[in-house]
C-alpha cells in the first residue's frame, strides 16, 4: 500500500534590507562600507530604477556571497562574473534578507518572478 505524507509549510517572513549600491558593497566594512550579515538568506540585484532583477539568489554566508562573490569576484559566482563584465555596476543595487530557508523562499521568489515577468532573471539559471 502506497504511504501518502502530507506537508504543511508555514509562511516565512521575510525583512528586507535597504538597497545598497554596488559601490557601497565594494568597499569594506571596517573602512564605513557596508556590514552584510554573516548569516544564512537571500539576495537580489537589479537597476536602481528598474523593477526588473538581474539575480535573485540563495546562500548559507550572505556576506561571504554578496561581497566577495558577487560584488568583488574574489570567490566563484556564475551570476557576478557575468553582471561584473556585462553590466553598468556603478547603477546596480543589491538587497538581502536574512532566513534559516534559503532555498524555499529562493524558490519561491523565482515563482513570483516569474508569474510578473514571463521568465527568470537574466542571470538566474534555475530554481
Amino acid at each position: 500500500m502506497m504511504e501518502i505524507q502530507e506537508i504543511v509549510i508555514p509562511p516565512i517572513r521575510l525583512e528586507w534590507s535597504d538597497w545598497y549600491s554596488w559601490e557601497e558593497l565594494k568597499s569594506d566594512a571596517r573602512a564605513g562600507g557596508v556590514r552584510v550579515p554573516e548569516r544564512p538568506g537571500v539576495y537580489e540585484v537589479k537597476y536602481k530604477d528598474s523593477e526588473e532583477r538581474l539575480t535573485i539568489g540563495s546562500t548559507n554566508d550572505l556576506r561571504l556571497r554578496i561581497k566577495q562573490a558577487l560584488i568583488k569576484g574574489k570567490v566563484p559566482h556564475s551570476a557576478g562574473e557575468k553582471i561584473r563584465a556585462k553590466e553598468e555596476v556603478s547603477k546596480l543595487v543589491v538587497r538581502w534578507a536574512v532566513t534559516d530557508r534559503p532555498r524555499a523562499v529562493e524558490e519561491e521568489l523565482h515563482r513570483q518572478y516569474r508569474e510578473r515577468f514571463g521568465r527568470l532573471p537574466q542571470y538566474t539559471k534555475h530554481t
